[in-house]
């Protein structure tokens, strides 16, 4: 198994305080998602010793793109200062055809993805249940004895998986009062408060569930945080050395990632991990090819055209990924579009995409530290700009 070691830095000159309680938030972020390590204490996601898949340079001069579909249609370049973007990668047939860097970001920096770690999540899923690891249809407490009578408890691995176990929990990441930011306070991520779970693993065995599972989808991150739990007892080993040995050491990855840890060692697999920037185009890639590029097989391909498929849209009605886009669906810990050019995406608060549209086998990576959370607006016309992207390349 690959070696996990904590991590914990200081930095002269920046607050504690920022740093302890607002570091998600702007403008401590545009500092502090490249520094994760230095924050809190991380556990190590090793690349291995296996070739790192080679990203040839394909580049063309797209800074001057116009982004028909948001107001004023302003340029890339534009477009990318105007929304806090620490990077940006556009690969296309595995050829680097944009690539920039701002806010002090390097391409050995590692970046926080928040909830584009879940989509890591699900591609290891699926490896696990490829060899006979995780039974799809098993409950979870088939799994993890400590989690009966929980939310979690009588929802299945699927049901974890595409979002659809019914929870009481309240993801308003700007709520004090929100479960969100008590999950947040448990992994570490903000200052205890008097009567918090003293971790993660406690935090998830006190939540309820609300009623039936798999009727309707729930976006939770405490669902995915369950899901790793399974995976470790499923497995006997820590989240952070499964994804190491079972994904990150095999796309080619360039650099060794990174995943906060709190008290008990608990991996925040929701949103936890930072990675370089080319090395999650890397883990689009592969998607997009289905899960193997010359020399590296990373997932089977089964399991990406099944997450590829979607779930279907009936699951999702009524919600803002709906209005979106009427035919799409999420599975596998992926956003699936509907849409006639079959993009999928993992998206993460704060701006952080992996946007694959297989129509014309590209990938966009774009990093970010946006000043809220979710601002609606934003969150379209990034779409709309990697549509734009897409299409001046057809």
């Amino acid at each position: 198994m690959a070696a996990v070691r904590l991590m914990q830095r200081s930095r002269p000159g920046v607050s504690r305080q920022v740093m302890s309680d607002s570091w998600q938030e702007g403008p401590a972020n545009r500092w502090a998602f490249q520094h994760v390590t230095e924050i809190l204490p991380c556990a190590v996601i090793s690349r291995g010793e296996g070739p790192v898949l080679p990203l040839v340079a394909d580049h063309r001069d797209l800074a001057r793109l116009r982004l028909r579909g948001i107001p004023g249609r302003p340029t890339l370049r534009t477009f990318l200062r105007t929304s806090s973007t620490d990077g940006l990668l556009v690969l296309r047939d595995g050829g680097v055809v944009f690539e920039q860097y701002l806010n002090g970001m390097q391409p050995t920096t590692r970046h926080l993805l928040q909830s584009v770690s879940k989509s890591l999540c699900g591609a290891l899923t699926g490896e696990l249940v490829g060899d006979g690891l995780v039974d799809l249809d098993a409950v979870a407490s088939a799994y993890v004895p400590e989690l009966s009578g929980s939310a979690f408890g009588d929802a299945t691995v699927t049901q974890l998986l595409d979002m659809t176990a019914s929870i009481e929990f309240t993801e308003e990441y700007a709520d004090p009062g929100s479960d969100v930011q008590t999950q947040d306070r448990a992994a570490g991520w903000r200052p205890r408060q008097a009567g918090d779970p003293g971790n993660s693993y406690q935090f998830l065995r006190s939540l309820r569930q609300k009623g039936a599972h798999g009727r309707v989808f729930q976006y939770c991150s405490a669902t995915t945080d369950a899901l790793a739990w399974v995976l470790e007892r499923a497995t006997g080993s820590r989240y952070a050395d499964l994804l190491a040995d079972v994904v990150w050491s095999r796309i080619g990855a360039e650099h060794d990632a990174f995943i906060t840890v709190d008290t008990a060692g608990f991996a925040l697999a929701n949103g936890g991990i930072s990675v370089s920037l080319r090395d999650l185009a890397r883990f689009g890639h592969l998607m997009l090819r289905g899960g193997s590029s010359g020399a590296h097989q990373a997932f089977r391909p089964e399991w990406v055209a099944g997450t590829r498929a979607g779930a279907g849209p009936d699951l999702m009605r009524g919600t803002d990924f709906a209005a979106l886009y009427p035919e799409g669906s999420y599975r596998a810990n992926w956003w699936l579009t509907g849409n006639d050019r079959g993009t999928f995406l993992a998206t993460g608060i704060y701006g952080q995409y992996l946007w694959i549209d297989p129509s014309t086998n590209l990938v966009i990576a774009k990093l970010s530290s946006l000043p809220a959370a979710l601002d609606p607006a934003v969150r379209v016309a990034h779409h709309r700009a990697f549509a734009a992207i897409a299409e001046s390349l057809d």
